[in-house]
């Protein structure tokens, strides 16, 4: 990679360095992972995550049955139990809370009123959907932990793409995450100070990879090496750092999807700060998900993480350089022409004047003029749109 403009990270402040964190888009989407994950979805290294999804991976199976040849059995000693017995299998499944749902949507029940019923009751409703219902394949996978746990009901052209298969090409861009490459865990932005540590102790508080029965999340980011692109207006260096978060999903709960930018920041809470250059691909787990993990999706990856920053301090060197406007009106104008309604340009020029000292003049101002009202939106669809916008203005100007 080529490090030209990147600075030492400790020459601004011990501990860190300074960055303004009220540029460039939030992004909440760690945060709510971070917010929403009890302790044992928490793992500390990516070793420890890869330990976890790959020993369950290799205590499952899949098979591909009938799903009017399902037969299901409950207890009447036990008002909770349900269980089902495959075709082929040699002893009864024990279905997940998830599973159970694919399984009801399968056969058109509602899910949610079947759990609340009595197991003996729900057996026998589930039972008369899978028999009166069409007959069609289904593909289970189900894993032995104790007991042998169904964990997921899908159609028979499911592509599922393992989580660690995600996990291992994680791990081969960061390592352990935990930074014996330049790719690890997050810091702390400490707000009062403006100061953002890149080095804080790893602990279920501070990490940020995830994995449950359902799913697995990982951010990471690049935070000993920031990228200096331009300069604030007081003279200092505009500092960014880059990140990446992936996801995947065995079970069918979501997509696989890796997400790429440069940021300014990571709080203590899990937000980010001053995204830039925000990009992300899906991939949805059908017939072919597997084949387009491989050619696509990982190797996007691995580009990103040894990929010069030159093209984007470039592009953000260009728009502040590509003055668009030099009066009210042609600010006006400017943003008009491009969609944006009185009342939001009203509040981007402002915003720029409130902000930067001065009414926006170049691509680079009216961006972060936009960005900034777009964080103040309620909804978010109109928050995406300005988004949006913001980043074709800043694409087009590189």
């Amino acid at each position: 990679m080529n490090n030209s403009v990147t600075i030492d990270a400790g020459r601004d402040a011990p501990g860190g360095y300074k960055v303004d964190a009220s540029r460039g888009e939030r992004i909440g989407r760690v945060s709510s992972e971070w917010f929403n994950r009890p302790a044992d979805e928490r793992y500390l290294s990516l070793s420890e995550l890869m330990a976890s999804v790959q020993g369950r991976s290799e205590r499952s199976r899949t098979r591909t049955v009938e799903s009017a040849a399902i037969r299901v059995e409950a207890s009447r000693d036990d008002a909770e139990r349900l269980a089902l017995v495959l075709p082929g299998a040699d002893r009864p499944v024990a279905p997940t809370h998830w599973s159970f749902g694919q399984l009801a949507g399968i056969v058109g029940a509602p899910a949610t009123y079947l759990r609340q019923l009595p197991a003996p009751l729900a057996g026998i409703n589930l039972q008369y959907g899978l028999t009166a219902h069409r007959a069609e394949q289904v593909k289970t996978l189900e894993v032995e932990n104790g007991r042998v746990e169904l964990r997921a009901v899908t159609g028979p052209d499911y592509g599922r793409i393992y989580d660690h298969e995600l996990v291992a090409a994680v791990q081969k861009i960061a390592g352990n995450g935990t930074g014996d490459t330049r790719w690890k865990i997050p810091g702390v932005l400490d707000w009062s100070t403006g100061i953002y540590n890149p080095r804080v102790d790893i602990t279920s508080d501070t990490t940020t990879l995830y994995a449950s029965d359902r799913d697995v999340f990982l951010f990471l980011v690049d935070d000993l090496n920031p990228i200096e692109a331009g300069r604030l207006p007081d003279g200092s260096p505009d500092l960014y750092f880059r990140g990446f978060y992936c996801w995947n999903s065995e079970v069918g709960a979501k997509t696989l999807g890796i997400a790429s930018f440069y940021l300014r920041a990571v709080c203590q809470n899990r937000n980010l700060w001053g995204v830039e250059d925000f990009e992300e691909i899906t991939i949805r787990h059908s017939k072919y998900a597997a084949s387009r993990f491989a050619h696509q999706a990982a190797p996007t990856l691995t580009r990103f993480a040894n990929s010069s920053p030159m093209p984007f301090v470039n592009g953000i060197r260009a728009a502040r350089e590509k003055i668009v406007a030099r009066s009210d009106d042609d600010r006006t104008e400017f943003l008009r022409k491009r969609g944006f309604s009185k009342a939001d340009t009203a509040k981007i020029i402002e915003t720029v004047l409130a902000e930067e000292g001065r009414k926006p003049a170049s691509v680079f101002d009216f961006v972060q003029g936009i960005t900034a009202v777009a964080r103040d939106k309620p909804h978010q669809d109109a928050r995406l749109d300005l988004e949006g916008k913001a980043k074709k203005l800043l694409d087009r100007a590189a």
